[in-house]
């Protein structure tokens, strides 16, 4: 006796997801969009709060530090709720996932203040190299405020590099209180250095005068064979006598210390700020990070224990 027995077909088993992509980039969006209607509102807010006019409106500090806080409350609002929706919207564990349910839920939070702060970083690149560029350029100043001097006596003397630009570097206003005419002296009265000297300078003649203020700085102090360099340069282009030219010297360098200490002050204030806002800008982010987690575990088990949540008296989700 023959017995034939049918296949019985088998239901194929799905495998868990571990991660449903479809939720994330919901509640990434979801916070993107959250956070971008309330940042700019609250700059709405930040420009009503200030004036153009003197001690009228908040001042800077208050600003800075009310924004900080604002920015740091967005962040955490927007993720909780973009981490939210991803818990709410995941699907229900499998049987194979119930034991790590609470981790999975949490790690659908992470994703989500992952992904939104992938696109941040993609929108704030241009800007943030912008001041990464200022700060640097800020820094690059303090190792020397006459740098951009010689550049722009260099680019004086070449004709290629174009010529009627006017540059206002300390060095160079330094070179021009020392070359001054002496008081009281007119053309016609003029000897035959003087005359020399009313003829127009270069940057190319100029060039051991902002070498040896330049070594100056670095130095901290006007080496004594630069100092009569100066003086003799002085006398030759101006017609002063020695002690009025040892004077001039002292002066103009005494004034370029002091516009050099300005540059470094300055840019010690730029990376002060700099600094502040990087720490400030991580712990924000850490915080978003740790919001986006604890609301997606809170939407899950409302998910779980099916809770209703009214928004604006109805069910429903507008």
């Amino acid at each position: 006796m023959n017995t034939t027995t049918a296949a019985v077909p088998t239901a194929t088993i799905a495998p868990p997801r571990s991660v449903q992509w479809g939720a994330v980039l919901l509640g990434a969006v979801g916070a993107i969009a959250i956070s971008f209607v309330l940042l700019t509102f609250g700059a709405g807010i930040g420009l009503s709060a200030v004036s153009a006019q003197p001690y009228a409106g908040a001042s800077a500090k208050a600003l800075a530090v009310i924004s900080a806080l604002y920015a740091a409350i967005v962040a955490v609002g927007s993720f909780a709720a973009g981490g939210y929706i991803a818990g709410r919207m995941r699907m229900s564990p499998t049987p194979e996932e119930v034991e790590e349910a609470h981790f999975r839920d949490g790690a659908h939070g992470f994703a989500v203040w992952a992904v939104a702060m992938v696109v941040f970083a993609i929108v704030a690149a241009s800007g943030i190299g912008g001041a990464l560029k200022t700060v640097t350029q800020a820094t690059g100043a303090v190792s020397g405020a006459t740098a951009a001097g010689v550049a722009s006596t260099g680019a004086a003397s070449n004709p290629s590099l174009g010529q009627g630009a006017l540059s206002t570097s300390p060095a160079d206003y330094a070179v021009d209180r020392l070359l001054a005419p002496a008081p009281g002296s007119s053309p016609g009265s003029a000897s035959g250095n003087q005359q020399q000297a009313a003829a127009p300078q270069t940057g190319r003649d100029n060039a051991p005068i902002l070498r040896a203020f330049s070594a100056s700085l670095k130095s901290g102090q006007l080496a004594q064979r630069d100092k009569d360099m100066l003086v003799g340069i002085v006398m030759q282009r101006t017609g002063l006598p020695q002690a009025d030219a040892e004077k001039r010297v002292d002066e103009s360098y005494a004034e370029l210390k002091q516009a050099e200490q300005k540059v470094r002050d300055a840019a010690e204030i730029a990376r002060k700020a700099a600094l502040i806002t990087a720490f400030a800008t991580a712990a924000t982010a850490l915080l978003g990070c740790a919001a986006a987690c604890v609301g997606a575990s809170a939407g899950a088990d409302h998910r779980h224990k099916r809770m209703d949540i009214l928004l604006f008296g109805s069910r429903r989700f507008w």
